[in-house]
């Protein structure tokens, strides 16, 4: 099962109070991006938010971990019912991305030999 486009369209709504968010469809999933860093993968109309230690405080101590793919670094699976909460839901993207270190920069693409 691949996450609903009706699932992205309602957790940008619930995110509209942080202006630079947005999600990225990648391989049938979404990406959720604040400004240029990964907070969230978003996988079979579930939110995994990236642990971070300002999340966790958020999020608080009872939080489940999941992968939101196989192989994947455990994540805070955030619970449907909290996603209403749009406050709570904002504060804590602006946290772990605030928590985050900067991505790195993209090495340069080797021309082809041609």
């Amino acid at each position: 099962m691949s996450t609903r486009p009706a699932t992205i369209d309602f957790l940008l709504d619930q995110l509209r109070a942080v202006p630079e968010v947005r999600a990225l469809k990648m391989f049938g999933e979404y990406a959720l991006y604040c400004g240029d860093k990964v907070v969230a993968l978003v996988c079979d109309d579930r939110l995994f938010v990236k642990i971070t230690a300002a999340g966790r405080e958020i999020v608080g101590e009872g939080y489940a971990e999941g992968e939101a793919f196989p192989g994947a670094r455990p994540s805070m699976l955030i619970p449907d019912d909290v996603l209403e909460d749009d406050e709570w839901l904002c504060r804590l993207i602006r946290a772990t991305a605030a928590a985050l270190p900067p991505p790195k920069p993209k090495k340069p693409r080797k021309p082809k030999a041609g």
